[in-house]
């Protein structure tokens, strides 16, 4: 949170150039929909990465290929804005 509001107030407001370098891709490795979290692995590196379904911004399901950006929460890393890749 406060990485993005340095980026914010650096960038006089404009926030896209940051966004850009943090985003992420990587592959659904498990989903369940009636639990709402999963798991993505990162094509960087093999970590895989949570995410649950309120940071989802596209329906996924395991092996859908996503673009996602990675916050860290208290309990770990946490994949956020996650679009499935066309």
């Amino acid at each position: 949170m406060f990485k993005r509001l340095i980026n914010k107030l650096m960038n006089g407001g404009n926030n896209s150039e940051a966004t850009k370098e943090a985003t992420k891709e990587g592959t659904v490795k498990f989903f369940n929909r009636t639990k709402g979290f999963g798991f993505i692995t990162s094509n960087d590196s093999d970590e895989e990465i949570f995410v649950h379904k309120s940071n989802l911004i596209d329906r996924v399901k395991k092996s859908d290929k996503v673009t996602f950006q990675i916050e860290k929460s208290d309990r770990g890393l946490v994949a956020t804005n996650v679009r499935r890749l066309k």
